[in-house]
C-alpha cells in the first residue's frame, strides 16, 4: 500500500522519544522530560500582540507564496545588521519552518544519485529529509576533543565526483558544537576547489555562549553565491508552534524552492508572518534573557552529568543541548540486563528513573546521549539526581 519512499523514512528519534514522555505523563506517572528541542519560554507579548493586530485587521487572507514583502524586508535587515550580508527579494523565501525550508532545497537541488556530505552528530532528519529527495548522505565523523566542529580535510576527503552539498549546522543539534570562523573559512576554500554548495543551518545562530564569535560560511569570501542560509524564528523568539523559517540564496535555487512551495504549502500562515516581522524588527531583550537563562542551565547541567561516574561531557558552546559520552556503561547490568549501546541506557533510564533522553545513535554519535537543557533548572536537578541514582544501581 505504501510507496517505497514512505516506508524508507525514518521516525524522528527525538519526537519519539518526547511522544513516549508525554504518554507516561498523561497516565499520572512523573517524568523528567530531556527529549524536546524547545524554548519552555512563553512567545514574548510583544509577538503575540502583533498576531492579534492582525486578526484584528482580517490580515486571514492568501498572501504571497514566498512570503509577505514585509517579512522579506525585515529578514533582509536581519542579515545586513547581524551577519554584513545583503540579499534582494528574490534572494529570500519563507516557509513553514526551517524543516520546511530544508526539505524545499532537497528538493529544488537533489536529483537521484546526488551525495551530500552530513558531519556527525547530526541533527536526525537531515539524511531523511535529503534522502526522499534521491541523495546519499556521506557522513564525516567529528570528534569530541575537536568540539565536534568538523575539519576542512575531512570534507576533502569525503568528496567525489557526485558530491553536490555539504551540510553545516552551527551551532548545532544535538552538539552545541559552534564552529570556528578560521574552520569554516578553511572548508570554503575546499567548497569552491570542488565546485560544490553548502546549506547552512543557522536557526541556533543566536544561542550562543562564553562570547563565541557567530559566523555563517556565507560570510567568508566569494562564498555567497555557493550558499543556501536556514534561518527561522522558532529558537530565538520561542516561536516553534507558528512554523517561521526562512532560506537566503542564490535566486536561481530560490525561484525552485518557490516553484515547489507553490504546489505543496503555498504560503506561510498569515498571521504568523505578521508575528515574525515584530519579531525581527522588536525590541529584542527577551532573546537576551532567554540565552542567559540558558546559560546558566547549561552550566548546571554540564557540571552535574560530570559528576556521575561513568558519564563524561564537554561544555557546549551554543544551542541547549547537553551530549554527554556514556562508553564507560557499556557492559554494566541491571537485573541481569545489559547496557550495550545508548537505546539500551535511554530505555533503562526511562524504565527505572523515569526520565526521557534521546539515544546519540540516530544522531550518528552511538556513544553519547541528548539531553535539551531547554527546561527548568528545577527539572535539570530532579533529572539528574535520578540519573544518578539510576546509574548507581547498574552492576
Amino acid at each position: 500500500m505504501l510507496s517505497k519512499r514512505a516506508q524508507a523514512i525514518k521516525p524522528s528519534a527525538t519526537l519519539a522519544i518526547d511522544t513516549k514522555a508525554k504518554e507516561l505523563k498523561a497516565q499520572g506517572i512523573d517524568v523528567v522530560g530531556f527529549g524536546a528541542g524547545e524554548p519552555d519560554f512563553d512567545t514574548p507579548d510583544n509577538i503575540k500582540q502583533a498576531a492579534i493586530d492582525a486578526i484584528n485587521k482580517g490580515f486571514t487572507k492568501y498572501m504571497p507564496v514566498d512570503g509577505i514583502p514585509d517579512l522579506k524586508d525585515a529578514i533582509i535587515e536581519k542579515f545586513k545588521r547581524d551577519n554584513g550580508l545583503e540579499y534582494a527579494r528574490n534572494e529570500i523565501i519563507v516557509s513553514v519552518g526551517a524543516k520546511h525550508a530544508l526539505f524545499n532545497i532537497a528538493l529544488a537541488m537533489i536529483n537521484p544519485g546526488d551525495e551530500v556530505i552530513i558531519p556527525t552528530p547530526y541533527w536526525v532528519s537531515y539524511p531523511e529529509m535529503f534522502g526522499v529527495a534521491g541523495a546519499k548522505s556521506v557522513f564525516v565523523k567529528t570528534k569530541e576533543k575537536d568540539n565536534f566542529a568538523l575539519k576542512p580535510e575531512a570534507v576533502e576527503k569525503a568528496i567525489t565526483k557526485k558530491t553536490k552539498i555539504l551540510l553545516i549546522n552551527s551551532p548545532g543539534n544535538p552538539s552545541g558544537a559552534v564552529y570556528p570562523r578560521q574552520i569554516l573559512e578553511e572548508i570554503a576554500e575546499v567548497v569552491k576547489k570542488h565546485n560544490m554548495f553548502v546549506v547552512t543551518d543557522d536557526i541556533y545562530e543566536k544561542l550562543i555562549y562564553d562570547g563565541e564569535e557567530f559566523f555563517t560560511i556565507a560570510q567568508a569570501k566569494d562564498m555567497k553565491s555557493r550558499t543556501l542560509v536556514v534561518h527561522g524564528v522558532s529558537k530565538t523568539y520561542a516561536m516553534t508552534g507558528w512554523r517561521i523559517g526562512f532560506t537566503a540564496g542564490p535566486k536561481e535555487i530560490i525561484s525552485g524552492m518557490k516553484n515547489i512551495q507553490s504546489q505543496s504549502t503555498s504560503n506561510p500562515t498569515s498571521i504568523a508572518m505578521k508575528a515574525s516581522v515584530e519579531a525581527l524588527r522588536g525590541p529584542q531583550d527577551s532573546v537576551t534573557k532567554m540565552v542567559g537563562e540558558f546559560d546558566k542551565r547549561r552550566k548546571f547541567i554540564v557540571e552535574g552529568l560530570n559528576k556521575i561516574n561513568g558519564i563524561s561531557c564537554i561544555t557546549p558552546k551554543g544551542a541547549f543541548y547537553a551530549f554527554p559520552n556514556i562508553s564507560e556503561l557499556y557492559g554494566k547490568k541491571f537485573k541481569g540486563k545489559v547496557i550495550k549501546n545508548s537505546f539500551d541506557f535511554a530505555d533503562f533510564l526511562l524504565e527505572q528513573a523515569k526520565v526521557a533522553v534521546v539515544p546519540g545513535a540516530p544522531f550518528g554519535a552511538k556513544d553519547n546521549m541528548r539531553l535539551s537543557y531547554a527546561t527548568s533548572l528545577e527539572t535539570i536537578k530532579k533529572g539528574l539526581e535520578r540519573i544518578e541514582q539510576a546509574v548507581a544501581m547498574l552492576e
